[in-house]
């Protein structure tokens, strides 16, 4: 995960050192043998002779290690009305977000429909944003040539992300042909940085619901926003979210602190492939989209529920340390959890419960920084400062946006319809003249409307074009029926324009 090219296990640093030698393990994991057999598939023409293979609703092949077993299904009804009330929220984001944040997150943590799934990751990271603030920037970036010092590491990446997806299963296919693109174009993009293979995963998830451009946008989020400093080359902001974690733990689990305490085991041993790669190579498919969810609303905090509930329900209770006797024992513990504890509803309902603040969480920032300064001096890098989810991100940096649905503030007299409302047909010239004949006879008719009149209805139909207004020689009477069908026609028009600009196709 660090910055070299070393092939040493994981291991925790001695204070002042750096993670180096912990990077080709990663990328590795639990699946470094299967992975070797799936490099035999080879070009897409190899792949492509899988002709009995099964694919499951992730995109997994049926039977590989990432694939599902049986899954609760949610009712085919249930999804359509989470959709179309998704398709309401990200038509009026802007609205939602400012008055509405609460519901968005608890339909984040019912989650998010998959057919929307990209589209709303977008708008919650604020990756829709930073696209729109920097058009052709990714285009620019993606036909640059390059660092090759980073190019030959991410090429041997790439086999190693999800090889049992179908996106990713064969060599120099279009999902291992997007993978690069993007990890190149952050090199590029922040050469400082350059990259780390725990990005790669990241990567790799996102490109699994969207275009390549959008899916570096949401990269470049989640590196700057959500997890700032977890991929630069000294790691030092995994290392202090590590402290944090266990710190936290003391609260929520006594006994498991109690034991990792005794046992001398460093955090970085069992969370730094949890924290960095957001739990995309240890958790099962559908807890992975549901984390991910939440992730993307609610920030860095669900990231370390998660972690706690997982350390909180493997070494929690006296009969679980008793079978954990050394550090091997307990290691291997916690790199092969139940699969009880990492089912979707079990683990979702666990995280939502958890009691953990974003203040929690950076009150106890402070105090970790405060020790690694007396002891290690001063951080080398300097990240930007977390934000924690959607709402952070988007009071942070609002970006321009399509212009909400204006309310007119302009009183209209009595006499004068509201724009929309329903007109009455515009009567034949004869109807009209007599009607004129009549008015004069009773005495009825003033002198001809002021233009401003008809200014304030134009104003408050917010669109209507200055042919609309009547003649000199009509009485208010007339002007009403003659001029609120156009209004209301432009006013509809206007709404079809914000809704067609707010909306996208999904991507599936």
């Amino acid at each position: 995960m660090a910055k070299s090219n070393g092939e040493n296990g994981p291991r925790a640093p001695a204070a002042g050192e750096s993670l180096s030698g912990t990077r080709e393990s990663l990328a590795q994991g639990p699946d470094a043998a299967t992975t070797d057999e799936l490099s035999s598939l080879g070009s897409d023409s190899e792949a492509n002779g899988f002709a009995e293979r099964r694919i499951d609703k992730f995109g997994f092949i049926v039977g590989s290690q990432g694939a599902e077993g049986a899954l609760e299904e949610v009712p085919l009804e249930v999804l359509r009305q989470r959709e179309s009330k998704w398709l309401d929220m990200l038509n009026n984001w802007d609205k939602w977000m400012a008055k509405k944040h609460k519901k968005i997150r608890l339909r984040c943590q019912k989650g998010i429909p998959p057919s929307l799934r990209g589209r709303a990751w977008q708008y919650l990271s604020g990756g829709k944003v930073k696209l729109q603030q920097n058009p052709g920037k990714f285009e620019e970036l993606d036909m640059s040539p390059g660092d090759p010092k980073w190019l030959d590491v991410i090429e041997r990446d790439l086999h190693r992300q999800f090889p049992f997806h179908e996106m990713f299963v064969s060599r120099g296919g279009h999902g291992q042909q997007d993978l690069f693109r993007v990890l190149k174009a952050y090199t590029l993009y922040r050469p400082e940085e350059g990259y780390c293979q725990a990005q790669a995963p990241i990567a790799a998830v996102l490109l699994m619901h969207m275009p390549a451009e959008q899916a570096f946008w949401c990269l470049v989020q989640i590196c700057e926003k959500y997890l700032p400093g977890y991929y630069s080359e000294k790691l030092e902001a995994i290392q202090l979210d590590g402290e944090i974690l266990f710190s936290l733990l003391q609260k929520v689990s006594p006994v498991a602190h109690k034991h990792l305490s005794r046992q001398k085991i460093d955090p970085l041993l069992y969370m730094t492939e949890w924290f960095m790669c957001a739990f995309s190579r240890t958790l099962p498919w559908s807890s992975v989209l549901r984390v991910w969810d939440m992730f993307f609303c609610e920030g860095v905090k669900i990231i370390f529920r998660v972690g706690l509930v997982l350390l909180k329900h493997a070494l929690g209770s006296p009969e679980k340390v008793k079978a954990c006797q050394g550090q091997y024992e307990t290691i291997e513990r916690l790199r092969s959890l139940s699969p009880k504890i990492m089912q979707e509803a079990f683990l979702v309902q666990e995280v939502v419960e958890l009691p953990v603040t974003e203040r929690q969480i950076e009150r106890e920032h402070l105090i970790q920084l405060r020790r690694w300064q007396e002891t290690r001096g001063e951080l080398q890098c300097c990240s930007p400062p977390r934000l924690h989810g959607a709402k952070a991100i988007l009071d942070a940096e609002p970006g321009p946006r399509p212009a909400l649905q204006p309310s007119p503030s302009i009183r209209l007299p009595p006499d004068v319809p509201l724009p929309g409302s329903k007109a009455k047909p515009k009567p034949p010239k004869q109807a009209q003249k007599e009607q004129r004949k009549q008015m004069k006879a009773r005495g009825q008719l003033e002198k001809p409307p002021a233009p401003n009149q008809a200014m304030v209805v134009a104003a408050a139909g917010d669109a209507c074009p200055p042919q609309h207004v009547p003649p000199k020689d009509s009485g208010p009477q007339d002007s009403a029926p003659q001029d609120s069908a156009p209004q209301v026609s432009a006013h509809h028009r206007s709404q079809e324009s914000l809704t067609s600009q707010g909306s996208e196709d999904t991507y599936l």
